[in-house]
C-alpha cells in the first residue's frame, strides 16, 4: 500500500490548531515537520473538505515567511500539490464546497505578497497548470450537469499512486469555473505594483494574465474592474532584460479589445500617462524596430492608439502623438524636413502595408474631433490622401527604379484613401477645391469607365466586389462625389457640372445597364449614388435639369420599367427605385420640355403603376412626384387613363391607398367607409391619444403633424387637381370615400379649431362671450358637416342598392329567358328523335306539314278556273308595247322576266291566257 495510506492520518484542524497555540510558537521544526507530513498525506491533492483549512495553513505560513525563510519550502510544496485536481468524496462535495474553492483560489493569488521570488515563480506556474490539463473549451463551462467520474489513478508530477476507491478528483472545468469567480486575476494586477524590483516574476505574471484574459470573457471583466488595462500601459516601457515585457502587455490589450471591452479599455487608456507611454512605446518601436516581431509589435501599438481617437476625451492632441503621427500619414508621398522621417524607411513590405492602412485609419477617427483638422491643414493631408488616389503616370515607376508598392498593396491604398477622403473631404472643403479635388475624382472616374484591361485584385475590405474590374474605384470614386455634392456649396457643384458631370453620369448608367453581368450589391449601389449626385446637382437648378434632357429622361424611364418583384430582392434594388423617383422629383419636374418629354414616354403612367405594386413605405416619395407632376396639365389626361391589371383607374387606386391609410391611423369607419363619428370624421387613434397633451409654442400640433407624417393630404391635393366631379371607374365604395376626401380640408381646419378649444381649456382661459360664442359655431359646423356627408353616403349606398336590385331583375329576366330558350331546345330535339326513330310519327309529321301547306294556299275566285301546276310565274314582268299610243296598253306583249319555277323554257303567252292579279310589278318598254 502506499505511503500516504500507511501514514498515521493527520487531521487538518489539529495541524491548525498546533499552528496557532502560543504555547507551541517556539517549536519551529515541529511544526515543519507535522506540515510536510500533512503535504505527504496530500500528495496526489487537497480535499475539497480541508481547503479551508489548507487554506488558513498556507495564511499563516505566509505570515511567518518574513521570519522564518524555513516556510518557503512548504508553501512551494503546497503549491506544487494545488496543480493536482480537488480530490471529492461524494458527488455533491462540488456543489457544497463550491464557496470554500472559491475563497481557496482567491487567497491563493494572494501568496504575491510573499517577497520570495521562488514562492511568486510558483505561484505563476500553479495558476498556468490549471490551463494546461484541461484543453478542450467545453469542459471548462458550467456546473450544472456534473458527470460521476469512476475511481481512477492519478499521475502526480513526482510519481503514481493508486488512490482508494472513495476519493475521486474533480472534474476538468470545475477549478477554472470557480477561478473565474475567485477574483484571483484582480489580484494578480493589483500585485504589480509590487514587483517593480523583479522584472522576471513580473513578465511572469503577464504571462499568467495573457492566460487568463484569452480563456475566458469573464477573466477579462475582472481585470478591467482593477483597471488592468491602465495598470499594464503604464508598466510597458519599465526595464526589462529579456525584451518580452513590451509584447506581453500589448498582446493582453489586444485580447481585452477583442474580447468586446473596447469601450472599457480606450477609456481606461485615455489618459495623458497611458498616451505617453503609448508614444514611447511606438516611436521606439518605429525607429529601432528591425525583426519581423517588432514591426508587428509596432502596428499592434498603433492600432491600440487608433481606437484610442475614437474616444473624444483621449489627449492625443495635447500630448503631440497626434501630430507626429500625421506626419507619418503623409509618408511618403509627401517629402518632409521632419527630423521624424530622417532615419526612417520603408520596406514596403506587408507589415509597413499594414502600418500605413492603420494610419488612414487613424486620420478618419481623428476626424471626429474637430480640433484635429488644423493638424490635417497643416501636415498636408488632403493633398497627400489626392495623391495616393491620383492614377499613376506611364511607366513612371519602372524607369526611375525607386522602391514603391505593390500592384496589390496600391490598389488597397487607392480605395481606403477614397474612402478617407469620403469622410475628411467634406469636413475639409477649402483644402479640397485648393487641391482641385473634383478634378482629380473625375479623371478617376473617367479611368473607371475606360475599355482597357485592368484586373483589380481584389483584396481587402474595400476591395469587395472589384475582383478583376474597376468597380470598386468607380464604387469608392462616386461615394466621394454623392458626399462632396450633398454639401450643397454652390461654386462645388458648379464646377463639377461646368466639367460636365451630368453628361459623364448619365453615360454611365446607360453604360451599365447595357452590360451584361448581373446586377451585385456594389453595381446597385453605384446606380443609386449616381441617381443621388444627379437629384442634388438639378434640383434648383433650371438650366441643370435642361442638361439632364432627354438622355436622363430615357434613363429614369428604363429604371421605373424594372420588375417590381425586384424590390423584396434584398441586393439594394428597393433604393435604386427610390433614387429613380427622387431623380424625376429633382430632375424632372420643374422644367416643362423635360416634363413632356417624360410624359411622352408614359412616365406619369410608370409612376401609377410603381404606386400600384410598391409597398405603403415608397407611397408617400411617389404621390409626393405625381402631385409636382400634376401642375403640368398635360399629365392630368395621361393620370385618368391609367389603368391596372384588373381595369382599376387612378382615382380608385388613390381612394383605395386613402381607406387603406386611415385604417392603419385608426379612423373610425362604418360599413363601405361611412363617418361613424361626426365629431370626430378624420381623427385617428393616435391623434386621439396625442391630442390630450399640451403641446408649446413652437412645436406643431397633432393635427398639424398628422398632415405631414401620412399620404392623406397628398391624395386629397392630387383630388384637387383632377376633380371630384366625372372620375371614370369609380363604384359607391369610392363615391362613399371621395365624399370624405372633398371635406378633407374643411375637416382638418376644424380640427385645429378644436385643439385650440382644448388648449385654451387646459390653460384656464375663458375666452370673451363673443370669441366663446365664435368657437361655439365652428364646434356645431365641424358635426353638421359631418352629418351632411354621412346623408350623401347613405343616399350614394341607396342610389346603388337599387341600381343592383335592378341589375339583378334583369339579369334574372335574361336568366328566364334563356331557360326558356333551352327548353325549347330540348323539345325541338326530342321532336327529332322522335321523327328519325319511329316511321310512323315520321308519316304523321309529313301529312300534317302537308295537310298546313295545303291550308296556306289563297283559294281560288272561281272554282271552275283552272290553272296549269306547272307555271308558277314570279312577281317581276316585262310588257312590251306594240303601239304608239301612250298610256294604252289593249295591243301590249306580256313576258315573263324570269324564268319559271316548274315547267320547261320561257314561251310568250298570250295576254288572254293571263290573270290582271298576278301582275304586280312591271316594267313597261
Amino acid at each position: 500500500m502506499a505511503d500516504w495510506v500507511t501514514t498515521k492520518y493527520i487531521e487538518v484542524s489539529k495541524v491548525i490548531s498546533l499552528l496557532e497555540d502560543p504555547l507551541t510558537a517556539p517549536l519551529k521544526e515541529r511544526h515543519l515537520f507535522v506540515l510536510k507530513k500533512l503535504l505527504k498525506r496530500c500528495q496526489n491533492g487537497f480535499l475539497l473538505r480541508e481547503l479551508s483549512g489548507i487554506d488558513k495553513i498556507l495564511n499563516i505560513c505566509a505570515e511567518r515567511v518574513k521570519d522564518h525563510p524555513e516556510y518557503v519550502s512548504v508553501l512551494c510544496d503546497a503549491l506544487n500539490i494545488c496543480r493536482l485536481p480537488f480530490l471529492k468524496e461524494k458527488t455533491s462535495d462540488e456543489l457544497t464546497y463550491a464557496h470554500d474553492v472559491k475563497e481557496f483560489l482567491s487567497h491563493l493569488g494572494c501568496l504575491m505578497r510573499i517577497s520570495h521570488t521562488e514562492v511568486r515563480h510558483q505561484l505563476c506556474d500553479c495558476i498556468k497548470s490549471f490551463y494546461r490539463s484541461v484543453v478542450p473549451k467545453h469542459l471548462l463551462d458550467g456546473m450544472d450537469c456534473p458527470s460521476k467520474p469512476a475511481a481512477t489513478s492519478l499521475k502526480s508530477y513526482n510519481q503514481c499512486s493508486r488512490i482508494s476507491m472513495r476519493v475521486q478528483p474533480t472534474r476538468p472545468g470545475y477549478k477554472l469555473q470557480l477561478l473565474e469567480q475567485s477574483g484571483l486575476a484582480e489580484t494578480l494586477v493589483l500585485s504589480m505594483a509590487v514587483l517593480e524590483n523583479q522584472p522576471d516574476i513580473k513578465l511572469q505574471v503577464l504571462q499568467t494574465l495573457q492566460i487568463l484574459s484569452s480563456s475566458s470573457d469573464v477573466n477579462c471583466a475582472v481585470i478591467l474592474n482593477a483597471r488592468g488595462a491602465e495598470s499594464i500601459c503604464l508598466r510597458m516601457n519599465e526595464p526589462d532584460p529579456s525584451g518580452q515585457l513590451l509584447s506581453r502587455s500589448s498582446e493582453i490589450l489586444c485580447i481585452l479589445l477583442e474580447r468586446g471591452y473596447k469601450d472599457e479599455v480606450t477609456s481606461q487608456l485615455s489618459n495623458m500617462d497611458c498616451v505617453v507611454a503609448l508614444k514611447e512605446a511606438f516611436f521606439h518601436q518605429l525607429l529601432n524596430g528591425v525583426r519581423h516581431n517588432d514591426l508587428q509589435l509596432r502596428n499592434k501599438l498603433l492600432m491600440i492608439t487608433t481606437l484610442i481617437a475614437e474616444n473624444p476625451k483621449s489627449p492625443l492632441i495635447d500630448s503631440l502623438f497626434a501630430k507626429q503621427l500625421i506626419v507619418l500619414v503623409t509618408f511618403p508621398e509627401l517629402k518632409s524636413h521632419n527630423p521624424l522621417l530622417r532615419n526612417l524607411k520603408l520596406t514596403y513590405s506587408n507589415e509597413d502595408f499594414e502600418m500605413k492602412r492603420l494610419l488612414l485609419n487613424l486620420v478618419v477617427f481623428m476626424s471626429k474631433d474637430l480640433s484635429a483638422l488644423q493638424l490635417f491643414k497643416e501636415g498636408r493631408v488632403m493633398l497627400a490622401l489626392l495623391m495616393l488616389v491620383k492614377l499613376p503616370t506611364a511607366s513612371s515607376e519602372e524607369q526611375s527604379g525607386v522602391r514603391r508598392w505593390s500592384s496589390s498593396q496600391h490598389e488597397e491604398l487607392q480605395l481606403q484613401a477614397l474612402a478617407t477622403l469620403d469622410t475628411v473631404a467634406p469636413l475639409m472643403l477649402d483644402d479640397y477645391i485648393t487641391c482641385q479635388g473634383n478634378t482629380c475624382l473625375l479623371l478617376l472616374l473617367d479611368w473607371c469607365t475606360d475599355q482597357d484591361v485592368y484586373f483589380g485584385h481584389g483584396h481587402g475590405f474595400h476591395g469587395t466586389g472589384g475582383s478583376g474590374s474597376k468597380k470598386a474605384h468607380m464604387r469608392y470614386c462616386v461615394r466621394v462625389l454623392r458626399s462632396m455634392v450633398s454639401l450643397g456649396n454652390e461654386p462645388t457643384n458648379q464646377d463639377l457640372c461646368d466639367q460636365g458631370i451630368i453628361s459623364q453620369l448619365l453615360g454611365i448608367l446607360m453604360q451599365m445597364e447595357g452590360s451584361q453581368d448581373e446586377d451585385d450589391g456594389v453595381t446597385l449601389e453605384i446606380k443609386s449614388d449616381i441617381q443621388l449626385i444627379l437629384s442634388a446637382l438639378c434640383e434648383n437648378d433650371l438650366h441643370r435639369k435642361e442638361l439632364f434632357g432627354s438622355e436622363g429622361v430615357e434613363m429614369v424611364v428604363h429604371f421605373l420599367r424594372m420588375n417590381p418583384e425586384k424590390f423584396y430582392s434584398g441586393l439594394g434594388h428597393n433604393k435604386l427605385i427610390l433614387t429613380t423617383v427622387d431623380c424625376v422629383w429633382s430632375c424632372i419636374v420643374g422644367c416643362y420640355t423635360t416634363e413632356d418629354y417624360f410624359l411622352s414616354k408614359e412616365g406619369a403612367l410608370l409612376l401609377l403603376d410603381l404606386l400600384h405594386s410598391s409597398p405603403r413605405s415608397v407611397h408617400s416619395i411617389i404621390l409626393s412626384t405625381l402631385l409636382e407632376l400634376c401642375d403640368n396639365l398635360k399629365s392630368l389626361s395621361h393620370i385618368l387613363t391609367w389603368r391596372d391589371d384588373k381595369g382599376q383607374g387612378a382615382p380608385s387606386l388613390l381612394l383605395q391607398l386613402w381607406r387603406e391609410e386611415e385604417a392603419e391611423l385608426g379612423v373610425s369607419r362604418g360599413a363601405y367607409g361611412r363617418i361613424s363619428d361626426p365629431k370626430r370624421p378624420i381623427m385617428g387613434c393616435y391623434q386621439k391619444q396625442d391630442a390630450q397633451l399640451s403641446f408649446p409654442a413652437n412645436q406643431p400640433s397633432a393635427a398639424a403633424m398628422d398632415v405631414a407624417e401620412n399620404i392623406r393630404s397628398k391624395i386629397y391635393s392630387i383630388f384637387c387637381k383632377l376633380g371630384f366631379q366625372d372620375l371614370p371607374g369609380l363604384s359607391a365604395k369610392d363615391y362613399v370615400t371621395l365624399s370624405i376626401v372633398r371635406r378633407y380640408l374643411d375637416f382638418k381646419v376644424l380640427e385645429m379649431w378644436e385643439e385650440v378649444i382644448r388648449e385654451l381649456a387646459s390653460d384656464g382661459e375663458q375666452p370673451i362671450a363673443f370669441d366663446q360664442e365664435a368657437l361655439d359655431t365652428i364646434s356645431k359646423i365641424t358635426e353638421d358637416t359631418a352629418t351632411k356627408v354621412a346623408a350623401e353616403q347613405i343616399s350614394i349606398l341607396e342610389q346603388q342598392e337599387k341600381e343592383d336590385i335592378s341589375e339583378e331583375k334583369l339579369m334574372y329576366s335574361e336568366i328566364i329567358s334563356h331557360r326558356k330558350q333551352e327548353e325549347l331546345t330540348a323539345k325541338s330535339w326530342d321532336r327529332y328523335v322522335s321523327r328519325t326513330s319511329d316511321y310512323t310519327i315520321l308519316q304523321e309529321v309529313k301529312a300534317q306539314r302537308e295537310k298546313h301547306i295545303e291550308s296556306s294556299r289563297p283559294k281560288p275566285e272561281h272554282e271552275d278556273t283552272v290553272r296549269p301546276a306547272e307555271d308558277f310565274i314570279g312577281r317581276v314582268l316585262t310588257i312590251e308595247n306594240t303601239h304608239q299610243a301612250e298610256g294604252s296598253l289593249a295591243n301590249a306583249v306580256v313576258t315573263l322576266a324570269r324564268a319559271p319555277i316548274k315547267g320547261g323554257a320561257q314561251e310568250d303567252i298570250p295576254p288572254s291566257t293571263r290573270d290582271p292579279k298576278y301582275f304586280s310589278t312591271v316594267s313597261v318598254k
